[in-house]
């Protein structure tokens, strides 16, 4: 996308969900997604393995420029927005001290306990529900 042309508001929006969603780093995200894929193993000696499509996708956005969104990233920003709401419009009992749950949304780059941080601090911004 040339640097002078504008993106679209939507993909505006949709940038500024998805970082608000996903919101661990992506360092953070790399580590975790290399920890779940090798399990209690130890890592593989090609670590890039380790790590699920979907999880290196979202890896590869966090990791670039706003200018620089192909329409795959925007995809890939809408999918993670839209399954990260779904996870947290229906949270099991125990919440974030369920496991799966809370696994489902780290490999996602949404961490429950770090929302609950943020949630604590004057003027944290508030989720909205992205059309599909």
């Amino acid at each position: 996308m040339p640097r002078d042309q504008r993106l679209d508001p939507e993909v505006e929006a949709l940038w500024d969900d998805f970082h608000l969603y996903v919101n661990v780093s992506s360092e953070q995200l790399r580590s975790w997604l290399l920890t779940e894929g090798s399990g209690t193993q130890a890592f593989p000696a090609e670590a890039q393995d380790a790590t699920s499509e979907q999880g290196r996708s979202i890896l590869a956005v966090l990791r670039k420029r706003k200018v620089d969104l192909t329409p795959a990233d925007v995809d890939v920003m809408r999918d993670t927005v839209m399954e990260i709401q779904e996870l947290l419009a229906s949270p099991p009992r125990a919440g974030a001290s369920d496991q799966g749950w809370r696994h489902a949304l780290l490999s996602l780059g949404h961490d429950v306990l770090r929302e609950r941080e943020l949630a604590t601090e004057p003027g944290a911004p508030q989720h909205r529900r992205h059309p599909g």
